[in-house]
């Protein structure tokens, strides 16, 4: 019995540091670009004044409501292209399919997930 939970306890020790491990190499080699999430997110909005009051439009394709979400996800919105070109629209609808393109272009906030996925496009 001893030696059955000393295996036990092992096997969880070393699959608890090799989790250690794989999560600090993960956080400082940072693969997904996530840091600028997680920073947007973990800040005071009552710090920086001009991002909570929206009355500078930095992008004329883009609402109010777009403009926030894409900055805090981490994505700079002056930096967008201020036109889609046929091309950007082609693979728009190729990566995130039409009806989310028309969606979108509707209105729509795109999510974090519509950015990973067309990231590429821009």
């Amino acid at each position: 019995m001893n030696k059955i939970l000393r295996i036990i306890f092992i096997t969880l020790g070393v699959i608890f540091v090799t989790l250690i491990i794989a999560i600090t190499l993960f956080f400082v080699f940072d693969p997904l670009n996530l840091r600028p999430l997680l920073s947007n997110l973990l800040t005071d909005p009552r710090a920086n004044p001009s991002a909570t009051t929206g009355t500078n439009d930095k992008h004329p394709l883009l609402n109010e409501n777009q403009e926030k979400l894409l900055e805090i996800i981490g994505v700079d919105v002056e930096n967008l292209p201020t036109e889609i070109t046929p091309e950007m629209e082609a693979c728009f609808t190729e990566k995130l399919g039409a009806e989310r393109v028309k969606e979108i272009m509707a209105g729509d906030s795109p999510n974090p997930f519509d950015l990973f996925k067309a990231k590429g496009c821009l």
